[in-house]
């Protein structure tokens, strides 16, 4: 995860979870030495044994993360070798059931929930079960362990939460810095577009307008008198304004921007709409997604027309991923003081009620879909029901306090 203001929090975590093993095993090691234990020897090699493989692990996970990420078994294989060796060495002393309270983290970070919570039921038996064979089953014993493991999950299960959640605001701060560019990249492109037609304008009224009256003049002047002194002089004159006046043309057409009817918002999206259904059928999915402009297209704030264009690419991206559609339709419509852009499939639903379980890519979607909508003032519905489809509806309104665009310069659909 970036650094976040979470950042030294889950760092402390941490390192008082390496403190709290590490803490654990060196009280192992210095009871066998002051009890004089006959199997210190063994003990001292296995307690050396499960410290250097935790260090070892850490160590790993610390340097080279994208390893890890990328080999999904490795912290199964740690988690079960630290288990093996701590059983191992609760077998030659009941000291060692006490590490089994930094494993009960380890288990509820590292695994997925139900495995965890069943690792840690059966460490907590094991531990109860190893120190009443070592001494006496006593109330103490058993409560002391079951007590710890209850405490483990409510801390390890409020980690996970933590995390989640501080993950989930680094990618919505990522995506909105890179909003921001983007918006002020389009914003000084669209100015030097607004510069370049500007100063096409202004030549084409000067200097050409001067140039092609200076030729007609001469002509005139040419034709009143053929004869009259100075003709060749006349002539190379009219000719020289006339090779000038190319050259103004030229440069004007080179300062005006092309046609921009294939970057405005409607243009964006239809370029969206087959994309997305070349993306479908490409992956064996027989979909269509078809897009359709309703009302006639006006002029709308910069950040509308970026912001309507990212609420349609992550909706299909929702839809080209997770719906399992055979149709999508994409609407925008333009009325007298509001837009609307309507996104439908016929995809298998969901339930909108219901609570998003995890940091999944459709429930982290919507709400990026929401908050878009949110800095807009706009308005957003989802209706969906399980097995019959999904459409989201967004209505902004269009004022005249921002600057207007009817392109989208430098962004693509």
């Amino acid at each position: 995860m970036n650094h976040s203001a979470l950042t030294p929090v889950f760092a402390g975590l941490r390192w008082s979870l390496h403190s709290l093993l590490i803490a654990l095993i060196a009280v192992v090691l210095v009871r066998s030495v002051l009890t004089d234990a006959p199997n210190s020897a063994q003990i001292h090699a296995l307690a050396a044994t499960l410290l250097a493989v935790y260090l070892g692990g850490s160590l790993l996970a610390h340097l080279r993360p994208a390893t890890i990420r990328s080999a999904r078994w490795i912290p199964w294989l740690w988690v079960g070798a630290l288990s093996g060796l701590w059983v191992c060495l609760m077998w030659l002393t009941p000291d060692a059931a006490f590490i089994v309270f930094p494993l009960f983290f380890l288990y509820l970070q590292l695994l997925p929930s139900r495995v965890a919570l069943g690792a840690v039921a059966v460490s907590t038996a094991l531990s109860i079960v190893a120190i009443g064979l070592h001494s006496e089953f006593v109330i103490g014993g058993v409560i002391g362990p079951m007590i710890g493991a209850g405490v483990a999950v409510a801390i390890g299960f409020g980690y996970r939460s933590l995390y989640r959640e501080a993950e989930e605001r680094q990618q919505l701060i990522t995506e909105l810095v890179d909003t921001r560019g983007e918006l002020a990249a389009a914003e000084r492109a669209a100015g030097v577009l607004a510069e370049r037609e500007r100063l096409a304008r202004e030549i084409h009224d000067t200097v050409a307008q001067g140039l092609s009256s200076i030729q007609l003049l001469l002509h005139a002047a040419e034709r009143l008198d053929g004869d009259r002194p100075g003709l060749e002089q006349l002539q190379l004159a009219r000719q020289t304004a006339a090779e000038s006046l190319v050259d103004t043309r030229r440069i004007i057409r080179e300062l005006t921007p092309p046609a921009l009817d294939d970057r405005t918002l409607p243009g964006a999206l239809a370029r969206l709409a087959g994309s997305a259904t070349d993306t479908l059928r490409a992956s064996g999915t027989p979909a269509a997604v078809n897009f359709q402009l309703e009302g006639a297209p006006a002029p709308l704030p910069m950040n509308v027309n970026a912001t309507l264009l990212r609420i349609a690419q992550g909706a299909i991206a929702n839809v080209v991923r997770h719906a399992r559609a055979t149709r999508a339709d994409i609407t925008l419509t333009y009325q007298s003081d509001s837009v609307s852009l309507d996104i439908v499939d016929d995809g298998i639903g969901f339930d909108p009620g219901a609570a998003p379980v995890g940091d999944t890519d459709d429930s982290f979607g919507l709400r990026a879909i929401r908050q878009r909508v949110d800095s807009l003032g706009g308005v957003l519905s989802v209706e969906s029901v399980p097995g019959e489809g999904t459409a989201i509806a967004v209505t902004v309104p269009v004022r005249e306090t921002a600057p207007v665009s009817s392109s989208l310069p430098g962004v693509r659909a």
